[in-house]
């Protein structure tokens, strides 16, 4: 093991985190207080070629792979500005579309991906299924040389921001189990029978929730992303990434808010002394800093295994609990630091409270965290 990183990655986290820093946590806060994306700074990433870091070279990408996705992710989010989209358009459906797309459809979607040109976000959530994936209502019927889609899907992300959503539905159930046997399609946001409804959440954030309708949406057979019933292994392809990225984006909340509460106990003084002299301060953004530090070395750890097509999965269910839950802890800290001014618009701590306490139940809540790993890693009877 080398704990050393690479010059590359040092340089990759200092170009990244400088280009974030030209736009910092007022950009960030002022956005996510108006309920506005940060096209500005997807603009700029795009740009200079860090959204597309993991996604293949020929197709205008990196050619790197998500341990490098995941240093974007951490920067941007130590320099105030985490990304919601990122763990969505180039993790999730920029892997899977790296991996599962036709040529042509790789050749169209990809290089409009990495430039920051278009977002592909991703539609698995309903209802009436939660986390049991295979519930899902949303069907795919073949008609000729078409598909017709129809359903419902919630809280799903970014899609004013989107060319695309990367649809999860089911097209028919196995005779076995009774499961659905699920089919990918990348369908456009503007096709007639789509209708997104906004759906207000009070966490303060740049990126919106909506609820999609689809009333007898007709896609063509070229919109299916990989083979018809095989959604279920496509889409734990993509799942992974988005919990890897999505830890590392706490990682870099994290350290953005410890810094600024360790910045502020220091100038702030009562009684004649700076705050940070007292322990009840110190110690729990200390016990933040050290978990924090524990959950960035399972992040590599994960985005390390997928790289290398080895078993991610504990790796990176364990990395976005232990991420989420440090990020949750130094938000707490930081503001409880600060005391009145916490909450105060000024020092923009509340919208990394929102971030922080939305990945703690997504992309996969602690509680089905813990039951992966009761499950799946110390072989205890299935809970649900």
């Amino acid at each position: 093991m080398d704990f050393q990183e690479t010059d590359e990655h040092r340089g990759l986290r200092e170009t990244v985190r400088a280009i974030t820093a030209r736009f910092g946590p007022q950009y960030y806060v002022t956005k996510a207080e108006a309920g506005e994306p940060c096209a500005e700074l997807w603009t700029a990433l795009g740009e200079t070629g860090f959204l597309g870091i993991n996604l293949p070279e020929e197709y205008g990408g990196g050619g790197a792979g998500l341990v490098e996705l995941a240093m974007v992710c951490e920067e941007t989010a130590a320099a105030g500005c985490p990304l919601l989209l990122l763990l969505v358009s180039a993790a999730i459906s920029g892997e899977m579309i790296s991996q599962f797309g036709t040529a042509e459809q790789r050749k169209h979607w990809l290089p409009r991906m990495a430039s920051g040109q278009s977002k592909v976000v991703f539609g698995i959530t309903e209802p009436d299924a939660g986390s049991n994936t295979h519930r899902i209502s949303t069907t795919a019927r073949r008609d000729g040389s078409d598909y017709v889609i129809s359903g419902t899907k919630h809280y799903i992300s970014g899609v004013d921001e989107a060319d695309a959503v990367l649809l999860v539905t089911r097209t028919g159930r196995d005779e076995v189990t009774g499961r659905g046997e699920l089919t990918l399609f990348i369908v456009p946001t503007d096709a007639p029978g789509l209708v997104a409804t906004p759906l207000p959440v009070s966490a303060k954030l740049p990126e919106k929730q909506f609820v999609l309708h689809f009333d007898d949406l007709r896609v063509p057979a070229e919109a299916r992303l990989g083979d018809e019933g095989r959604g279920f292994q496509q889409v734990f392809h993509g799942l992974n990434p988005e919990r890897i990225t999505g830890a590392a984006v706490c990682v870099g909340v994290a350290r953005h808010v410890l810094g600024q509460a360790a910045a502020y106990a220091q100038t702030r003084s009562v009684w004649g002394v700076p705050i940070a002299t007292h322990q009840g301060v110190s110690h729990p953004l200390a016990k933040a800093k050290i978990e924090t530090e524990l959950a960035a070395l399972m992040t590599q750890k994960a985005g390390w295994l997928h790289d290398r097509n080895l078993p991610a999965g504990e790796a990176a269910n364990m990395a976005k609990y232990a991420a989420a839950e440090a990020a949750g802890a130094a938000v707490e800290a930081a503001i409880q630091t600060h005391g009145g001014n916490g909450l105060s618009t000024e020092y923009g701590l509340i919208p990394y409270w929102g971030i922080s306490r939305l990945l703690r139940i997504a992309p996969v809540s602690r509680e089905m965290v813990l039951n992966f790993v009761a499950q799946h890693s110390l072989g205890l009877d299935r809970s649900y």
